[in-house]
This record gives structure tokens, sequence and C-alpha cells, in this order.
């Protein structure tokens, strides 16, 4: 792409490609969900199938957000340096490897690590669709076309857990990473027709090392890091919920696969909901603070259903605005991060989605240990105390989208 027309692309692009670019980015950022989701229905009977304990199983979800928290830490410098398109190609060929290798793993260990692979491979396409549009718009633009992006992937984790509990029904665990495989492949035979978002006047030069010496930089820019910690907490809260459903709805309340598919379909909605909702608050970290405090009020009630009710009515219309909080919280999480971190979109984006995946990584293992429904309430109800530490972190600092950010390249001067 010629520098003038990317110098333009502030106003963003236009017309027929801006419709392609759109979905694309859509496609990158449901590629990340499919990832977990589709083979969510699957973990009660992977259990019986490898002969071994949920906690194990549930590290299969471990081990590919390390994947992809790895993934994009080194594929972001690399990617300020090399352009966005030839790291995309090769991640989703190496996503390719790992998929096909997870199909005829014979032991959990050999499936686990096939997982970890999956997940670098994974992480191109999840973290470059934060970075493509930090790359061709900033502000309030760069807010609606996450939210944009945000709201129609929802029906990326809407879709997955039913497609998932489908092929499942009828082919087992492995036809969800043969689907993977072709989604995959997918991609790469749409990859001709993107075009480069990061020119070569723009791409990060000098020493190799340069690149990841950004990652300090951003690490030292207060309003970044209270940003990323917002989304990363929103995250460790998403999935604590995703890797102790499928016990809680299939075990605990005896619902099937494809029940269980529908269930997360419905509900992955009002994600989707609340991150175009938050669209409406100005300042947009307001959103932030509404969503923090209603996830709270939401973890605590939840928390004594666990305990008291029992009852899955109960918690599926708790599971919905808990969500739909969620939901609001990625946007401003997302937006205002890459706002401020846009001059090297790269290295931001990785860690926005490394602090995300450390908190999944985290508590997935976590709420399958002794009863799922009291370790769940609990690890939902301490991170959603975190969330509101940070919304309230928030809310005190000037900058917002319409504010000029401490973009990593002035902070690096003032060094």
């Amino acid at each position: 792409m010629k520098t003038s027309t990317v110098a333009s692309s502030q106003a963003g692009p236009s017309g027929g490609y801006y419709v392609f670019l759109i979905i694309y980015l859509v496609l990158l950022s449901a590629f990340g969900s499919f990832v977990n989701d589709m083979y969510l229905p699957t973990l009660p009977e992977m259990v019986r199938s490898f002969h071994t304990t949920r906690p194990v199983v549930q590290l299969g979800l471990t081990f590919g957000m390390i994947g992809l928290g790895v993934g994009e830490l080194i594929l972001g410098p690399l990617s300020d340096r090399f352009g966005r398109k030839p790291i995309l190609i090769w991640a989703l060929v190496v996503f390719c490897i790992g998929a096909f290798g997870s199909v005829w793993s014979k032991t959990i260990h050999v499936f686990l690590w096939w997982r970890l692979v999956q997940g670098l491979g994974a992480s191109g396409g999840y973290f470059l669709a934060r970075t493509i549009p930090a790359d061709l718009y900033k502000g309030r633009a760069l807010a609606k076309v996450m939210a944009l992006v945000g709201a129609i992937n929802g029906f990326a984790p809407a879709s997955a857990p039913v497609i998932g509990g489908l092929v499942a029904r009828s082919v087992g665990w492995q036809g969800i990473f043969w689907i993977l495989f072709g989604f995959s492949a997918m991609l790469l035979l749409l990859t001709p027709a993107f075009k480069e978002s990061l020119p070569k006047d723009r791409r990060v030069t000098g020493h190799f090392g340069t690149a990841f010496k950004n990652y300090v930089v951003l690490s030292k820019n207060k309003h970044f890091v209270v940003h990323v910690m917002l989304k990363a907490a929103a995250l460790g809260v998403l999935f604590a919920y995703i890797s102790s459903a499928p016990f809680i709805i299939q075990d605990h309340y005896g619902f099937s696969q494809l029940q269980f598919g529908l269930f997360m379909g419905f509900n992955a909605i009002f994600v989707a909901f609340g991150a175009t909702v938050a669209l409406h608050f100005k300042p947009l970290k307001k959103a932030a603070l509404f969503g923090g405090r209603g996830l709270l009020l939401i973890a605590a009630a939840q928390f004594a259903c666990f305990y008291l009710v029992d009852n899955v009515w109960v918690y599926e219309a708790l599971n919905l605005p808990m969500l739909f909080c969620l939901g609001m919280l990625f946007t401003v999480g997302n937006t205002l991060a890459m706002n401020e971190g846009r001059d090297c979109a790269g290295d931001a984006s990785a860690l926005i989605g490394l602090m995300g995946y450390v908190f999944g990584a985290t508590v997935s293992p976590l709420v399958g240990l002794g009863n799922t429904l009291h370790s769940t309430a609990i690890t939902i109800v301490a991170l959603s105390v975190l969330v509101l530490v940070f919304t309230r972190m928030t809310r005190v600092l000037p900058a917002d989208l319409e504010a000029t950010p401490q973009s990593a390249s002035r902070t690096a001067e003032k060094e």
C-alpha cells in the first residue's frame, strides 16, 4: 500500500474494500473465539475419552491461551517491523499444523502440546483484528470500528458452541478440529485480497531488538497499563464462565451437548449488545464504570445462587446481564488501550492479548477444583472486585478518546 493511501486512511477505507475489511476483521477475531469456544461442549466427553480428570482437560483451554499470549508477544513486534500481512500468513499456517496434530492425539498430554501450537498460530489473527483498525483509525472512529467488529463478532461465540455440539454428536471431538483446520485454510485463501495496513515508512527500523523495546515504553505508560488491566480482568471473568459452563450445564444440570451450545449461543449475543451500547457513553470511560459496578452486583447475586439456590434458570438469568457488562468493558478496554498505543499498535495489541490470557489461563483450571459451582462463584466475585478497581482508576485518568494520548513515541522522547 502506498504511503499516501495510508496517510489518508485516518478517515478510513471506503466503499467495497471497507465492507471486505470489516468482514475480514470479524473473521480474524472470530477465529480466536472459535479456537476455544467450539470444543467447549466436548470437554466432558474428552474427560471420558482420555480417561483423565476435569482440571487436566481444562488445561487444554489454558495451553491454548498460553499459546495465544506468547504468540502475540512475539508476533506483535515482528508485525511492527515486517508488516501485518506476512505475519498473518505464517500464523495461519502454524495453526493448520496444530489443528491437524490435535486430531491424531492419542493421549491428553500430546493433545495439550498441540493446543499450545494452535494458540501460537491463532494469536496472529486474534491480535491483528485489534491492530489493523489502529493502523487505519483513531479516536472515536477507532471506537466505532472496534465496537462494530466486536458486536458482529458476538455471534462467533454464539455460533461456535452450537456448531461444536452438533459436530460432536456425529463425529466426536476430533471433528471440531477438522472444522478449525478448514476455517484457518479459508482465511489463508482470503489474505491476497487484504491490503497491507502498515506501510514501510511507518514500520520499526534499526536493530531487530528495537521493536521489543516498545514493550518497556508501553509498560511505563500509566494510561495504557490501566486500560489493559481493565480488559484483562474482565476477560478473566469471561474465561471463568466459559471454562466452568460445560460442567455446570451438562454434568451438574444434565443438559446435552447441543442444549449446552444453545445456552452459550444465546448468551453470547449479550456480549455483542453490551459492546454496542458502550458507544453511547461520552466520554467512553463512563461505560466502564457502569459495567464494573453492574458486574460486581451480578457476581454477588451469582455467588448466592450457587451456594443457596442452585437452579439452572436463576444461573442462566444472571449470566445475561453479566455478559452484557463484560461486552461494555471489552469495548472500553480495547479501544482506550489501542488509542493510547497506536504509535506501536502491534506491540500494544500483543500486550492486551497477553495480559488477558494470563488471567484466562490462570482461572480456567481454578474453576474445576473441588465443587465447580463454589469455585466458579469465588473466582468470578474476586475478579469482579478487581475489575471495579480498574474501572475507578480509568475514571480518574484525564485522557479519553477526545484527548491526546500519551503515545509510546512521546513517552520515549521524554526518557
